[in-house]
C-alpha cells in the first residue's frame, strides 16, 4: 500500500533530481497500468470527485505520485475492505482527521496510510 510515502531526503523533502509528490507526470494510460486497472475506472473516480488530476494546456490528464498513492488507497478500501465508492470518500476523510489529530486508525484499517494524501 502507500507506505513510506514520506520517503525522500532526511528532511522529508524529495530527493535531489526527483520530481516530488505533486508533479503531474503520469498520463492516464500509465497511471492505469501502474494501478492495474482500466483508464475508464480512473475517469469514473475523477467524475465522482475522488481524485482530481491536473490538466495540461491541451486538457490532457496528468496524475502525480500523490494521486497514485490516493488511487492505491481507494483500491485497497474497495478491494480488500469491501467499501463502496461513496463510503471511500467518508472513510478517507475520517482516517485523515484521525491522522491529523494523532489518533491511531481502527484495527481493521491500520494498513491504510493517509498521512501524505490530500483529502
Amino acid at each position: 500500500m502507500a507506505q513510506g510515502v514520506g520517503g525522500g531526503s532526511p528532511t522529508g523533502g524529495p530527493l535531489p533530481g526527483s520530481p516530488g509528490l505533486d508533479k503531474p507526470i503520469y498520463t492516464i494510460s500509465v497511471a492505469a497500468e501502474i494501478l492495474e486497472t482500466h483508464p475508464r475506472t480512473l475517469m469514473m473516480y475523477e467524475n465522482i470527485g475522488l481524485v482530481v488530476p491536473q490538466r495540461t494546456s491541451t486538457n490532457r490528464r496528468r496524475f502525480s505520485q500523490r494521486d497514485i498513492y490516493k488511487l492505491q488507497t481507494i483500491q485497497s478500501l474497495t478491494r480488500q475492505h469491501g467499501v463502496n465508492l461513496t463510503g471511500v470518500r467518508y472513510v478517507l476523510a475520517l482516517l485523515k482527521a484521525l491522522n491529523d489529530h494523532g489518533i491511531p486508525p481502527p484495527d481493521g484499517l491500520k494498513d491504510i496510510d493517509v498521512s501524505a494524501l490530500k483529502i
